[in-house]
């Protein structure tokens, strides 16, 4: 036992390598992918202690090049999922009881880790399973990933320092308790930080966690329960399945001692999950915690004043990078009339410079999609929008699956606000256009466009044009951008999460998320106790 009031690390974020040409990081990643490469790996579930390998195996592959085998995953079923309930819960005890400051350590040493012998690893691991660019992959899996566990660390002691006031004789303490039983940790494709950081978060908090990763993501998921592993996790506090998902949550959302949902994902599974929580409320021994990141569709508005290289930028970046499948990628955009040719003289310019292909080759700025699944379902809004009267390709529209998933950057203007493409989430490389007459209308349009409210930003030269937009945009985005693209939030700077149909709006990367993770209990110890009831107001004058 150690005694103190202990200070974290000093906070700062991690600095993101360049992959230059002639750099040693750029070296070291293509020797870490090649070295991926050369092998096929087996990946199992962790199961309390045990690797549990069920030979049913999945096969892996690089969404850009569809015909080689990274490795197998075993899949395990409802038995599996029964198991990893029953690990957690007999780790509970004892990793509640664990002092936060070696929580703490296990965490930072696991940032530590990633910073420096996994750097290149998890960053291969999640450019050859996810299909991203170097310097996607390095501010994903390595940057954020580093700052979500050590501001986490950050978080979490401000946490425990927040205790109430105390009269005279008396003294008010606050017990930040894990919730009473497990939390369950559902995390997507799009990025091995969220992946990581949402099984994480809850355990550094004192939780115990099953944790299942997206299919198209558990490549890059074994190499972070490796340095959980490493880092000195105990066996049970965070056990990883691969299993169908309805399968997972019937048995999950019917346990007593289900505690709590870790969510990023899609709205419409998300609504689901809801809703069978919902109907499961009198099983649980406590009100479960729900926390989700769902959908977006996020918009940029160019003022009449913006300056059209800074539109053309925001608007290429923002929608694809990482071949748009971010939750919050520019997806549609509103420019002013009178700006509109000199934007899309850029925009067209510079994409004509974008390249396509292979994580292997750096100079490709865009990869594949993730799936086939998702390559079918995108090129099917672009084949309509060819045949749709009220929009018109006006970059790309081209794609092929032969060798990979690869779609070309697509822009559609389209002559209605409410166009199909303005409204839905496409979750790919499609940008539509709306060109319009009149600032303070389309703020109203933006607003009421979408169920979605995740990101969204607003490019203007004039203040008028920003004030009027933070207001009447005020509830239409969770983060918001001013005279930038609406994506890249940097954990600490830009805590991020949207309402309305895109979540909780719990702010991962920030004390607002950890928050939902504790089970506040109110101490109150009296030093001289009162040893009759009757008090002085009973006295007769």
């Amino acid at each position: 036992m150690t005694n103190g009031f202990f200070t974290v690390p000093a906070l700062q974020n991690e600095p993101v390598l360049d992959y230059a040409p002639q750099s040693s990081e750029r070296f070291k990643l293509k020797e870490a992918i090649k070295e991926a490469k050369a092998h096929v790996v087996d990946i199992p579930m962790f199961i309390g202690k045990e690797e549990i390998r069920t030979g049913k195996k999945m096969e892996i592959r690089p969404p850009h090049e569809h015909g080689h085998i990274l490795g197998y995953y075993h899949e395990g079923d409802e038995s599996h999922v029964t198991a990893a309930i029953d690990a957690a819960l007999a780790a509970k005890q004892a990793w509640g009881d664990t002092t936060w400051e070696t929580r703490a350590a296990i965490f930072l040493k696991a940032a530590e880790l990633f910073a420096g012998p996994y750097r290149y690893k998890i960053n291969a691991a999640t450019m050859l399973g996810q299909s991203k660019n170097a310097y996607q992959a390095e501010i994903d899996a390595a940057c954020e990933m580093i700052d979500f566990l050590r501001y986490n660390v950050a978080f979490m002691s401000e946490i425990y320092k927040q205790q109430p006031v105390s009269g005279k004789g008396v003294w008010n303490r606050t017990d930040y308790r894990p919730l009473e039983g497990f939390v369950y940790a559902l995390t997507p494709f799009n990025f091995t930080a969220i992946s990581g950081n949402l099984p994480a978060s809850a355990a550094m908090m004192g939780n115990v966690i099953v944790w299942k990763p997206s299919e198209n993501q558990v490549y890059a998921a074994a190499v972070i329960m490796e340095v959980f592993q490493k880092a000195g996790l105990p066996d049970g506090v965070i056990n990883l399945i691969n299993v169908d998902g309805p399968k997972a949550g019937e048995i999950i959302f019917s346990h007593r001692e289900f505690a709590g949902l870790h969510f990023t994902g899609s709205t419409a599974v998300f609504q689901t999950i809801w809703k069978n929580i919902g109907n499961n409320i009198n099983k649980y021994k406590s009100y479960p915690r729900i926390v989700g990141e769902t959908g977006g569709k996020d918009f940029v508005v160019a003022h009449p004043s913006a300056n059209p290289e800074v539109v053309s930028t925001a608007l290429l970046r923002g929608a694809f990078e990482y071949q748009g499948q971010k939750c919050s990628a520019a997806s549609r955009a509103y420019i002013h009339k009178s700006i509109w040719p000199a934007v899309k003289e850029k925009l067209l310019a510079d994409l004509a410079t974008v390249k396509v292909g292979t994580v292997e080759d750096f100079s490709n700025f865009v990869n594949a999609v993730i799936s086939e699944k998702a390559f079918d379902r995108i090129a099917t809004y672009i084949d309509n929008a060819k045949s749709s009267p009220e929009a018109e390709i006006i970059a790309g529209g081209t794609y092929d699956k032969s060798k990979g998933y690869f779609i070309d950057p697509t822009v559609i203007e389209v002559s209605d606000p409410h166009y199909v493409t303005m409204e839905e989430e496409i979750f790919g490389p499609v940008l539509s256009v709306y060109v319009y007459d009149d600032f303070e209308q389309i703020l109203d349009v933006i607003d009421n466009t979408s169920i979605y409210a995740l990101t969204g930003a607003v490019i203007s030269q004039e203040r008028e044009g920003v004030e009027l937009a933070l207001k009447k945009l005020r509830n239409a985005a969770g983060n918001f951008y001013i005279n930038d693209k609406p994506t890249g939030a940097v954990v600490g700077q830009q805590p991020f999460g949207g309402a309305r149909g895109s979540g909780t709006n719990d702010k991962s990367g920030s004390m607002l998320n950890l928050l939902r993770w504790v089970s506040p209990r109110t101490i109150k110890e009296t030093f001289d106790s009162p040893r009759a009831y009757q008090y002085p107001f009973l006295k007769e004058d």
